[in-house]
């Protein structure tokens, strides 16, 4: 079994940790001959990083080379893979994409909404500066990308990149809830095949079988209905607001049973209700930046100064298991089927072929291989269809600088509607945003 070259875009990304650790996990899966960090912050990069090199020697010797830099080709001149994490902006900027249409009494969310909307606008330059990159040095690189808001993020690079078939866009959130699906069921979330469709963020469970064909559903179902849904990831499951927002999925399955909702359509079919919720003096990215980002930054630095991982609290997560299991299957040919995000094209026969949608597709060394979904029911459809509408959209305005296209979007996404209030809020992100978006006309 070839060992890999792996590139992480983002090393001081607050997940990076969590990613070692899942590497370690997997490593006879997916086993590495390099991994080299990359990202402009060094000074960020540097914190982790250090504090990885111990844990690679303690728990992955058979790595035979560690690096990290900010330079380009250093970083990625000779890659196999590279995960993409990055956050432009930053968690400063996150917080005004949701104090923003919280101060309008809208939504404010990093993916759903204005705060999805602003935190594309920012994402997309720098995906394709970072593509373009890569591909100087790295020609025949797999690219998987879970930068987001993965929606936006693969329809502009679909349109910047429309020939290159090692790009690959992927979401954890479908894995984190199959996680606590798995634990009502007392299973491994690698013995569960999903069935699922939609778009990124915005899908549903149509069908949850395990490998030996039995559908595993209606008992789902009512467990949920009679017994709530809670996270069970490591990384959220003891996080107040995952906590809130696994809880809604009994309300979303109550309203309507047909299927199982991704937890993220909490804020399109309830926006007053998450507006209600949200303390906008304090959002979810203080509580992260006080959160998770100041525990990454003390769990490396005491790890640095120790010399040890002895007694450190490092704990594998979905998020890093499952891009590391979709890498290996592309990388050996496994073929072993996981949600990723691809070109329609037929999938779900009645939405556009153009649409960058989210089912299970079988991964092998050539790509993904999908596997159709047919028709959609009315109400899904109607749904996904103003979404779709909305990010193509967003890619719209940002390729063509349009003021009104991005207007148009505001005011199609469910979580706004109101065209005044969606140009207050789209004036305001301009102007918080004027070092990050293009010019809008």
């Amino acid at each position: 079994m070839k060992k890999q070259n792996l590139v992480i875009a983002g090393g001081g990304s607050t997940y990076t940790l969590g990613m070692i650790m899942s590497l370690i996990a997997e490593k006879d899966n997916f086993p590495l001959k390099s991994i080299t960090f990359y990202d402009i912050d060094a000074k960020r990069q540097e914190r982790v990083a250090k504090a990885t090199e111990i844990i690679l020697k303690e728990k992955y010797p058979e790595v035979e080379e560690f690096n990290y830099t900010t330079d380009k080709e250093e970083a990625f001149t000779g890659a196999d893979f590279v995960f993409v994490q990055i956050r432009t902006g930053g968690l400063e900027m996150r917080a005004k994409d949701e104090e923003i249409p919280l101060s309008h009494g809208v939504v404010g969310q990093e993916t759903c909404g204005p705060g999805g909307m602003a935190y594309g606008m920012r994402s997309i330059g720098d995906m394709i500066e970072l593509i373009n990159d890569i591909r100087t040095y790295a020609s025949e690189a797999w690219i998987l990308n879970y930068t987001n808001p993965a929606a936006i993020v693969a329809e502009a690079l679909k349109r910047e990149f429309p020939n290159d078939n090692k790009i690959l866009n992927i979401c954890d959130m479908p894995a984190a809830i199959m996680v606590s699906f798995a634990g009502i069921l007392d299973k491994e979330i690698w013995d569960l095949v999903p069935e699922y469709f939609g778009l990124n963020h915005f899908g549903w469970f149509t069908k949850i079988r395990d490998k030996e064909g039995n559908d595993l559903t209606d008992k789902l179902k009512g467990h949920i209905l009679n017994k709530g849904f809670a996270p069970e990831d490591a990384e959220i499951a003891e996080d107040p607001s995952w906590k809130k927002t696994f809880k809604q999925v009994e309300r979303m399955l109550t309203d309507f049973p047909e299927y199982l909702p991704n937890t993220y359509l909490q804020y399109y079919l309830y926006p007053e209700k998450m507006v209600d919720k949200v303390d906008p003096e304090y959002t979810r990215a203080n509580q992260v930046m006080d959160g998770r980002e100041k525990r990454v930054q003390e769990l490396s630095d005491s790890i640095t100064e120790a010399g040890t991982t002895e007694g450190a609290d490092l704990e594998v997560d979905i998020h890093g298991r499952y891009m590391v299991r979709v890498a290996a299957s592309l990388a050996y040919n496994i073929g072993d089927t996981y949600i990723v995000i691809v070109e329609n094209n037929g999938i779900i026969s009645n939405l556009p072929d153009d649409a960058m949608v989210e089912v299970p597709a079988q991964l092998t060394s050539n790509g993904p291989k999908p596997f159709a979904v047919g028709e959609i029911p009315t109400f899904q459809k109607g749904l996904i269809e103003g979404q779709l509408a909305y990010e193509k959209l967003v890619v719209d305005a940002y390729f063509e600088q349009d003021y009104n296209k991005a207007l148009q979007a505001l005011t199609l996404n469910r979580t706004v509607v109101d065209t005044p209030v969606a140009k207050e809020i789209l004036d305001e992100l301009i102007e918080a945003n004027e070092d990050y978006w293009p010019e809008l006309k």
